[in-house]
């Protein structure tokens, strides 16, 4: 038996945690009640026998620009401490939402622009109104111009009221109520003063005219269409849908798009049973529609209310609106991963560590720092396993070469040797694999955290959420010459590597010359594969390599065996 099971583990536990994501990226469901999902891939209506409204599915025609659509037609203006925009009064749409604390870039003030009118080409919009079963009952549409009733200004707890007239005796109303951070509240009035009787439908329905430019497409994230149904958390990807409808049914939950640091959710009312649906037609859509009417008596009015966010993904916001808005599982807009149990926690060690440091990459060196404490005896198991193996490594070349043709009789004398010496060759594996999770869970963290975008660490780290911007093919900055995005590998990335090829050093070398030459190739492919990746994980990286030589080598100045 030979040392390279040691090896392997090293090799599959630095794999999983960079590919982990994908395929074990999301938390295993704890519903106790079964969604009913349905999945049409023409189209169709899904079920037969059950009442379909029809909902505003219009083409949308994107020519003209965002500045031009906004000056199109009046509209009512939003303000609070977190996010501006306006609701345009056609179609009382919301269409037009900038997150003000939030900058697009590093190098402008721009701020991080979210919703947009459905006119433009990344058109990204939220309607709410009501339905009838085979429009028995003239509904507002999205062309409809709706009339504001007192101010035009829609501001934190304070409220606007819109008005439609159908011209046939009823009247559509819509009080919308904004908080301090990202959530808004429409309460749907219809006012009845006919003598008739009428059903009709609420939904609501998110629409964005095409796949985001800047979106991820790594397996370790989720983007695209997200909800929680009877307390199961369903994903589709945007390419889930784009040949297919997924329709679900559940009385409670939330449904909505999520980005990698924003996200927009539709909240139906509690113990309102309705089905949502997911598709893909000219636009991407999220909607639902309660499966029971609401019952317009004549000469009367009712209404139903609807939660709407357009958020950016603070954790410390998501958990309130979670816990005081009683919106379960909402949490889960941010995409905690697999271990959630360890990421989140994590999350909130460093967001302390970066308030009491003031840096969050300081924070970073510090969470690494405490990780690697809680792991010492641990990690001291597995590296004084090495250091024997490494000890050994002379005697075992020489076996090798005493019983080169004996195969039989070399296992056996070295066999011998490990049961003389109390070395186990695989014993350093199982500390490493327990640790796997944790050190994912970091990793997941840093790469999702909204907190850590835009945050500086030193010199020329000014955003921790990008990559190392410096290149070792311009002499990082020297040569005035900007390489290609795949040529950029930096400061960071090179440290990382390095430091990765001096832990190779402090193990025991691998007794076959292929397997050598594949672990000596294996710093320089992680180098180049994590130099695109956010510097704040690089420098986790490192740090954390760094901590684990020192570790190491302390462990191996104390490790003597003499052998005969």
């Amino acid at each position: 038996m030979d040392n390279k099971n040691v090896f392997v583990a090293i090799a599959l536990s630095m794999s999983v945690l960079l590919f982990w994501g994908a395929f074990f990226d999301t938390p295993p469901p704890t519903a106790t009640k079964k969604v009913q999902t349905t999945i049409d891939p023409e189209n169709k209506n899904l079920e037969q026998n059950q009442i379909t409204p029809n909902i505003n599915q219009e083409k949308i025609v994107t020519q003209i620009s965002r500045k031009d659509s906004l000056v199109k037609d009046d509209r009512v203006n939003i303000d609070n401490d977190n996010i501006s925009g306006s609701i345009s009064l056609r179609g009382a749409i919301f269409d037009d939402i900038s997150f003000k604390n939030y900058r697009k870039n590093l190098n402008t003030e721009d701020k991080v622009v979210f919703l947009n009118p459905r006119e433009t080409l990344d058109g990204y919009f939220i309607e709410t109104g009501w339905t009838s079963v085979g429009d028995q009952v003239k509904v507002p549409t999205l062309e409809s111009l709706w009339k504001v009733k007192g101010k035009k200004i829609l501001s934190k707890n304070s409220s606007v009221v819109l008005e439609w007239n159908n011209g046939e005796g009823l009247i559509f109303r819509k009080i919308i109520e904004l908080d301090e951070k990202f959530l808004f509240k429409i309460n749907q009035e219809v006012v009845n003063s006919t003598k008739k009787n009428f059903d009709l439908y609420p939904y609501s329905q998110i629409t964005r005219n095409k796949k985001p430019d800047d979106v991820q497409g790594f397996y370790i994230l989720h983007e695209g269409f997200i909800g929680v149904f009877d307390g199961e958390l369903k994903e589709d990807s945007y390419g889930d849908i784009e040949d297919k409808k997924i329709s679900r049914t559940a009385d409670n939950g939330w449904l909505g798009i999520t980005d990698k640091y924003w996200v927009t959710a539709i909240v139906p009312p509690k113990n309102a049973n309705f089905k949502s649906t997911f598709l893909y037609k000219d636009t991407y859509k999220a909607n639902y529609i309660l499966n029971s009417p609401v019952k317009v008596n004549a000469s009367s009015t009712s209404s139903n209310e609807v939660r709407l966010f357009v958020a950016a993904k603070e954790v410390n916001t998501i958990d309130s609106y979670a816990a005081s808005e009683g919106i379960e599982k909402f949490d889960l807009t941010i995409d905690w991963g697999w271990f959630y149990f360890f990421t989140k926690p994590l999350f909130f060690v460093i967001d302390y560590l970066f308030k009491f440091s003031g840096n969050f990459g300081i924070a970073i060196v510090l969470v690494t720092l405490a990780i690697r404490i809680t792991f010492f005896p641990l990690a001291n198991y597995s590296f004084r396993s090495m250091a024997k193996m490494k000890a050994l490594q002379p005697e075992m070349v020489r076996l090798k070469e005493i019983h080169k043709e004996d195969k039989v009789k070399l296992q056996q004398e070295m066999m011998a040797l490990y049961k003389k010496e109390k070395v186990n060759p695989a014993s350093g594996c199982l500390p490493i694999l327990i640790q796997i999770p944790f050190f994912f869970a970091i990793y997941k963290m840093l790469f999702i955290s909204l907190e850590m975008r835009h945050q500086p660490f030193f010199g020329w780290i000014q955003d921790l959420s990008a990559k190392d911007p410096t290149s070792i093919f311009n002499l990082f900055g020297l040569i005035p010459w900007d390489p290609p995005g795949f040529l950029i590998i930096g400061i960071w990335p090179i440290l990382m590597g390095a430091s990765m090829w001096v832990q190779q050093k402090l193990n025991p070398a691998p007794p076959d010359p292929i397997q050598a030459k594949i672990f000596a190739f294996f710093p320089l492919f992680l180098t180049i594969i994590l130099a695109p990746f956010p510097s704040g994980l690089v420098v986790y990286w490192t740090v954390n390599n760094i901590l684990t030589i020192a570790q190491q080598w302390v462990i191996m100045r104390k490790t003597k065996i003499k052998t005969n």
